[in-house]
């Protein structure tokens, strides 16, 4: 493919050379460029400018970039962009065959609910016989062929790959969570979204955003950029729900549980068997728990229908679905039935939204008992706000490490108990020591008591200090249910 044809509605600045040139792959990793690439310089935590000699002597046949090198490589075409990231996409895109034309590629953002509702997604469009592809958190899946996923959203040159695998392998469909920092680094640049859900936005990653303000502008930026002919769904219950759709081109469909939308639901039960529902008057069980799931479900339900799906049909096989991994599982101890519940639950509003759920399950005489921590190198706002929704909703609280990365578990804790209110002193333990926390809050359950295990859900690693060691909160549950029943 020549260069000018993947540079298709990229503005350039400049260019030294002739873009009729053969390239055989984008590249924005120097060190995997071999010869015949083109090397995209993209700015970022390392900054890829210093890196254009590297792919040079790697034998890359252009380089886009932001700003142009002082002394040229001989025979290397140069391309100035104002937006490198951006560029990287949309090269990408062509480069791919435009694999996001070939599919319906549907695109949920939101704080929380991504990763439930495009796993349900796929998992619905599946049991109506598409072959799909999935893009997430915890997983992404090409039919029924599963790829360890390591970002929510990809860099673009591998998002455009998989949407290519995706095409050849049949998919029609290809459900994706898009982050604000894929939405800030221009990852989905480029892409053409038939669809787009917005689930809720709650504080999060101010770490990276610095203001709300800025972290509400990025995820509405997804919409502003949709075509007329995709659909935008949005929760009009969060009351930015309408916010982020102003200036969508899109049709603009709601869901909602308290307040009239185009696809609305009513909980009529709620329990560990699952809810019971509303939906658009039919009345459906399913296997998902929570009011926070029940949004998820109506998400899902509306998409599907913006989709062309009949509705009796959609409710139908969502009603015998079970979510993704880590959100809200439940083990039950088989002698004292105490109930372990492990879910991804890592901001303020996720932890409230499922301890919430677990109050309205309870009989009224169950203790819960929560172990939560919070990741290092990353939003500190949240830790003691974290730490009060733990208190105002547990019987007992145990503070304990998360991924602490490259900062002090001790220091972490310290800064979540700052958020304990002096009432509630009493009823808080830390241990740094993850396994040792959940070893102390089982042992401290009586029979029924429910044991809510937070923050990392499906994740099977515990990252301490740039190193990724095996850790599996499910596994730990299992093996201390056996280990204190025998």
């Amino acid at each position: 493919m020549q260069l000018q044809d993947i540079l298709y509605k990229t503005p350039l600045l400049a260019v030294q050379g002739s873009t009729a040139v053969d390239v055989n792959a984008v590249v924005i990793d120097s060190r995997k460029v071999t010869p015949g690439a083109v090397f995209v310089a993209v700015r970022g935590g390392v900054d890829g400018h210093a890196f254009i000699d590297s792919a040079v002597q790697n034998g890359a046949t252009a380089v886009v970039c932001e700003t142009l090198p002082e002394q040229s490589g001989p025979g290397v075409v140069y391309v100035q962009v104002a937006n490198s990231a951006a560029a990287a996409g949309i090269m990408a895109h062509h480069f791919y065959g435009q694999p996001s034309t070939r599919l319906k590629l549907v695109g949920v953002t939101g704080t929380n609910g991504k990763t439930t509702i495009a796993t349900l997604l796929y998992q619905l469009f599946s049991s109506l016989g598409f072959n799909c592809g999935l893009i997430s958190t915890v997983q992404n899946r090409i039919g029924e062929a599963t790829l360890e996923a390591t970002h929510t959203t990809p860099d673009p040159v591998s998002l455009n790959a998989l949407l290519g695998r995706m095409v050849d392998a049949g998919c029609s469909y290809a459900f994706m969570e898009v982050s604000s920092h894929a939405l800030h680094q221009h990852r989905i640049e480029g892409l053409q979204f038939a669809g787009a859900i917005f689930s809720n936005i709650t504080h999060d990653h101010l770490d990276y955003h610095k203001t709300f303000d800025e972290y509400i502008r990025v995820k509405k930026s997804f919409f502003d950029q949709l075509p007329n002919d995709a659909f935008a769904l949005t929760n009009v219950d969060d009351k930015r729900g309408l916010v982020v759709l102003q200036n969508t081109r899109a049709s603009v469909k709601t869901y909602s549980l308290r307040t009239t939308s185009d696809f609305k639901g009513r909980i009529l039960d709620n329990n560990i068997m699952g809810l019971h529902m509303m939906v658009d008057e039919q009345e459906v069980h399913f296997r998902l728990i929570g009011e926070f799931n029940a949004y998820n479900l109506l998400a899902v339900y509306g998409a599907a229908v913006c989709l062309a799906q009949e509705k009796t049909a959609v409710l139908q096989a969502l009603s015998v679905l079970n979510g993704a991994a880590g959100r809200f599982e439940y083990l039950v101890a088989p002698k004292s039935n105490v109930i372990g519940i492990v879910d991804y639950a890592h901001t303020p509003d996720a932890l409230l939204n499922v301890l919430a759920t677990i109050k309205k399950l309870r009989k009224g005489f169950e203790q819960v008992i929560t172990v939560v921590g919070c990741g290092g190198n990353r939003d500190k706002t949240k830790r003691p706000v974290m730490a009060e929704v733990a208190c105002e909703y547990s019987d007992k609280i145990i503070f304990t490490s998360d991924n602490p990365r490259n900062e002090d578990p001790q220091e972490i804790i310290k800064e979540m108990e700052a958020g304990v209110p002096a009432g509630s002193r009493r009823k808080c333990l830390s241990i740094a020591d993850r396994r040792e926390a959940i070893k102390t809050a089982i042992s401290l359950a009586n029979p029924q008591d429910i044991v809510l295990v937070a923050g990392k859900g499906h994740e099977t690693y515990q990252e301490v200090n740039g190193v990724r060691n095996h850790f599996d909160d499910r596994e730990v549950l299992r093996e201390i249910f056996e280990l204190l029943e025998k």
